[in-house]
């Protein structure tokens, strides 16, 4: 578990370092990030096929996205809007568990 956290750990910090325009070189940044030149290019190139705009900036001497884009990692919750809802007022949960075939015993609704 310590390589993933460590490469997305990575990958967060030459994120900061692209959205501040201050990436340097492709020497520079990899002595930034304490990696190789050829793990560099390595995670550029996931990053772009996750479809992150990333291009170098010879002007600025700088990797940069060429639009807005932000990148995160993790789990986060969020509130249902719409149709997204499921609207239970008429029904007791004990009544809509019988009506659906649950698959996953560990999935509840709440």
């Amino acid at each position: 578990m310590k390589k993933i956290e460590r490469q997305i750990e990575v990958i967060e910090r030459l994120n900061r370092f692209i959205r501040l325009g201050k990436t340097g070189t492709p020497d520079q940044l990899s002595e930034k990030l304490e990696i190789s030149k050829a793990s560099l290019f390595q995670i550029l190139g996931v990053m772009k096929q996750l479809n992150a705009p990333i291009v170098f900036d010879i002007t600025l001497q700088s990797y940069v996205y060429e639009e807005s884009v932000n990148f995160t990692y993790g789990f986060y919750t969020r509130k249902l809007y719409g149709e997204e809802v499921l609207e239970v007022s008429s029904y007791s949960a004990q009544s809509i568990m019988m009506q659906v075939d649950f698959k996953y015993p560990s999935l509840r609704i709440v």
